[in-house]
């Protein structure tokens, strides 16, 4: 989490009020725990945590007793419903047209690679890679076998190594619309969070997928 400490509370209520306000804008369905459930438990706590105005290192820090599979499978899919709203209000704006190119600025392009549709990097418009991402990794979250709703069923082997991944490109996503779409996230109030949370964004010349 190097580079994402909050500066002051404020900031991040800011900028989960922002979400909230936006919330009918999403462009994705939300991925949901089931109520009651351990994983729904620890995204209420994890939610509270945030909303106290504590930074965020303390945020997505593992509690006490708490297992870290558990944990991570909570912050993967809430990270995946956050970026999915931030998405949502600026779709409309991020077309084909102005966008041809998925990418992170002039330094930086992000090809798709799936291994089924796409087998070799592919350069896409921008829309069409976020659909294609969005649609990968809800077919991930919504299978029992990598994510499973029942705590008493284990997680795969290579659990940590999918969510690396799923965080990784939901990353680039944000990247894309805080330089692109810089705008319309100043305009809607969400500046001073979207800065802070940019700043470990990579500043070499790379072409990633």
């Amino acid at each position: 989490m190097r580079g994402y400490v909050k500066k002051n509370s404020m900031d991040m209520t800011t900028f989960l009020d922002f979400l909230h306000m936006n919330k009918h804008k999403t462009f994705r369905p939300k991925k949901k725990f089931p109520v009651g459930t351990l994983r729904y438990n620890l995204h209420k706590q994890a939610q509270a945590t945030l909303h106290s105005g504590v930074d965020l290192r303390a945020a997505v820090r593992l509690p006490a007793s708490e297992n870290f599979d558990d944990w991570l499978a909570v912050h993967t899919v809430d990270f995946f419903n956050r970026i999915n709203l931030l998405y949502g209000t600026v779709c409309d704006v991020c077309t084909a047209k102005s966008c041809p190119i998925m990418s992170g600025g002039s330094k930086y392009e992000y090809l798709w690679q799936d291994g089924e549709n796409y087998k070799k990097p592919t350069r896409l418009p921008a829309p069409e890679y976020v659909y294609l991402l969005m649609d990968w990794i809800e077919i991930r979250i919504n299978d029992e076998t990598i994510f499973p709703s029942n705590t008493a069923v284990p997680f795969p082997r290579d659990f940590r190594q999918v969510c690396k991944k799923i965080l990784t490109r939901l990353f680039r996503v944000f990247v894309h619309i805080y330089i692109h779409h810089f705008d319309r996230i100043s305009y809607l109030g969400a500046k001073e969070m979207t800065e802070r949370l940019i700043d470990s964004a990579p500043k070499r010349n790379r072409v990633l997928y």
